[in-house]
């Protein structure tokens, strides 16, 4: 089993592609980006995805008030904080709202240090979190230390096959690998994406839930 995440969703129809080709969840961004979508049309997405689809909205460095308001208002069921977000401000947040996915770079020394965030689900991204640059997997045996976590950071229909049987990963987050354009899905990438997640999970394995 593993989670499956689709980052940087701006549009219904892609929202419900990726639901119908078996997405654990969708990834909404409010942080300041290209992919970036309001809190009315965020919250039109929401109420029509499937409710075994998880809706998580991404935040970087945005205030602790305004994510929990932001989640609520728009029904979403987990947060991910993809900043440099600090233990109390994460354990804040998790106090407040169903689920919490904090993001690290991989060369974040924060990422090994000894904090306590809260309950939450671990991402590693590269060191431009939310860049889509791949970065060496093998620096990953000393930062994970037997954490499960979300692998971030430059994939795509042609190598998540390779991270999920090399790295064994909870779970896998993409964005720009499966885009026809910033914040466009193309189908086909889409597509060929989960279809190599499923070649090496298994076509009747369910998907990871984070809640």
């Amino acid at each position: 089993m593993v989670f499956v995440k689709i980052c940087g969703i701006t549009e219904l129809d892609d929202a419900l592609l990726a639901a119908g080709l078996g997405a654990s969840a969708i990834g909404l961004t409010f942080a300041a980006s290209p992919r970036q979508v309001g809190v009315e049309h965020a919250r039109d997405i929401v109420r029509r995805i499937p409710p075994e689809v998880l809706s998580v909205g991404v935040f970087r460095n945005q205030p602790k008030e305004t994510v929990v308001d932001t989640a609520n208002r728009v029904g979403l069921r987990a947060v991910q904080l993809h900043g440099s977000e600090t233990p109390e401000q994460t354990r804040w947040i998790s106090e407040r709202t169903s689920a919490v996915i904090k993001a690290f770079a991989i060369d974040d020394p924060a990422l090994t240090a000894d904090h306590d965030y809260g309950p939450h689900r671990l991402l590693i991204d590269a060191p431009t979190p939310g860049g889509g640059e791949l970065f060496d997997w093998r620096e990953l045996a000393d930062k994970t230390l037997g954490r499960r976590y979300i692998l971030a950071g430059g994939l795509t229909p042609d190598n998540v096959g390779r991270a999920l049987r090399e790295l064994k990963p909870w779970g896998v987050d993409v964005a720009s690998g499966v885009e026809a354009r910033p914040g466009r899905k193309d189908p086909a990438k889409l597509r060929r994406f989960l279809v190599a997640v499923r070649d090496v999970v298994g076509h009747d394995a369910e998907p990871n839930s984070l809640l």
